[in-house]
């Protein structure tokens, strides 16, 4: 993705989704095969994290309520 908005969780998803597809149906040659992979590293890290703060957010939400 080059544009300068801030990436969203659904829109990696989509790309993951997207690039997975070129694999599986041999659409990429192997030029973009090492490219398309390491954006899929990248989105898939990003993913984790983003789930990853979203859950300490959410425990933190409900810890406070406890109180």
């Amino acid at each position: 993705m080059a544009t300068n908005k801030k990436l969203t969780y659904q829109e990696a998803l989509e790309e993951i989704e997207e690039i997975l597809e070129k694999i599986e149906g041999n659409e990429l040659d192997i030029d973009e095969l090492a490219e398309k992979v390491k954006r899929v590293s990248f989105l898939l890290k990003f993913c984790k994290d983003k789930l990853q703060k979203t859950n300490e957010e959410v425990e933190k939400i409900l810890n406070e309520m406890e109180d």
